[in-house]
């Protein structure tokens, strides 16, 4: 057994017996755990983690649980109300800012929940993960006890974002943090939500996440996640969405920081004319390694995807990029288009794509595409010739390149509130290639 593998199984040993068997859940818990430990981590037969080996995590130790550092409130001075804070893992009611919530809107961290309305919150737990690949949503399910637990009513129509704050501090040891996350919105209701993973300090902890979504009848959701942690960070992340008839769900996903990075989007239109729209950017400089894996199952007919993703690599960085579609039989009147395009800034740098789409259906529209290139020099030359250095020439090209992924949003406030956050990464990462 390697030395992530026995952290992890001292972490659910060191875990209050009150917190695994609460609502009846201990049980599966300790199968997920027994599943996890059988299967081990993937390696590089598997296909789905093919390109990202884990040999050096695998040999890491990790704490399960650490004194919570202080946070300064100023960290979080541009991050509004409703809000839930995690640090290291842990939820600090201090920082956090739910009180008085709008009608029909229900904001709650996870280990509350299990004790206010724990039948609802167990029944998201229970889910079983039996695949052989499926190792760290199988530890989330078995060492996960706190999270975000965020509900709508039935037609209530939520204007200010939720956001979701998760924060990386310094500390005596590693620490890995299980964090399980709920997102229901009821019938024709809205909601938008915003993933704050960010950094205090130098650190390399590991984040295991794991977000369930689901969208009843008419449901809308805006969802951005930004995940610009530590440099020396380990984010894994997995989100499995299931939308109704007439669902709206739309999100940006900006990987910014984090020495490796994975994120397993999974998304399934189950209802007739559900819509999904994705756009996101990967950003790979230094010796980062950015995964992303999208998995879009269409089942229910006219449903609609469109999917736009960037990837930029710089010095040794390398990013990785899974479009999956799989349109099945019966889902006619599909649409769904997938781009990714991706920028080389660097002789060292690396991206692979892989572009797939299934068809079993009639009567659809389907396309995808993958490129990898550098910056056109030609549209270099034009901006140096009206005297711009060049430099800034390439910063210009750069953002307008990955900036175009923002407009998946559909939402002039929340595009301008993010580009910020993009365009000073972006000039990082310009400055180190």
């Amino acid at each position: 057994m390697t030395g992530l593998l026995e952290s992890f199984q001292a972490g659910f040993a060191a875990l209050p017996a009150s917190a695994i068997d609460a609502q009846g859940l201990g049980d599966a818990r300790r199968q997920a755990l027994a599943l996890a430990l059988a299967s081990g981590l993937p390696g590089p037969r598997s296909e789905r983690w093919k390109y990202t080996p884990l040999r050096a995590l695998s040999q890491r130790d990790f704490r399960s649980s650490a004194a919570t550092p202080a946070i300064h409130p100023a960290v979080l001075a541009d991050i509004p109300s409703p809000r839930l804070v995690f640090v290291n893992g842990q939820f600090d009611a201090t920082l956090s800012q739910i009180a008085d919530p709008a009608p029909g809107l229900s904001v709650q961290p996870l280990s509350q929940a299990l004790h206010a309305n724990g039948r609802d919150a167990a029944a998201w737990l229970g889910r079983r993960f039996e695949q052989v690949d499926e190792t760290f949503a199988q530890f989330n399910a078995a060492l996960a006890i706190e999270g975000a637990l965020v509900r709508v009513e039935a037609k209530a129509q939520i204007a200010a974002p939720v956001h979701l704050v998760f924060v990386g501090a310094p500390s005596d040891a590693d620490v890995a943090a299980h964090l399980r996350h709920v997102l229901v919105v009821g019938e024709n209701a809205r909601l938008t939500v915003v993933e704050h993973h960010l950094a205090t300090g130098a650190h390399r902890h590991l984040g295991n996440h794991l977000v369930q979504v689901q969208l009843d009848s008419g449901a809308h959701l805006l969802h951005a996640r930004v995940q610009d942690e530590d440099a020396g960070a380990t984010v894994i992340a997995r989100t499995d969405a299931e939308l109704g008839a007439d669902a709206d769900y739309r999100r940006v996903d900006l990987e910014l920081g984090a020495a490796l990075s994975r994120h397993e989007l999974n998304v399934e239109l189950q209802g007739a004319r559900a819509t999904f729209g994705s756009g996101g950017v990967l950003l790979a400089g230094g010796r980062r390694h950015v995964d992303t894996r999208l998995g879009i199952v269409h089942t229910a007919r006219d449903t609609t995807c469109d999917l736009l993703w960037r990837g930029l690599a710089a010095d040794r960085g390398r990013a990785v990029f899974h479009g999956g579609i799989l349109i099945r039989e019966g889902a006619d009147g599909t649409e769904a288009a997938l781009s990714n395009k991706n920028l080389l800034l660097s002789d060292g740098a690396e991206i692979d794509t892989q572009p797939v789409l299934e068809i079993y259906a009639d009567e659809v529209k389907a396309a995808h595409g993958a490129t990898i290139g550098r910056l056109d020099d030609q549209h270099l030359f034009y901006l140096r010739t009206r005297g711009i250095p060049e430099t800034q020439a390439r910063a210009l090209l750069t953002l307008a390149f990955a900036r175009e992924a923002l407009g998946r949003l559909r939402d002039p406030v929340l595009i301008e509130q993010l580009s910020p956050v993009l365009e000073a990464r972006l000039a990082r990462l310009e400055t180190s290639a």
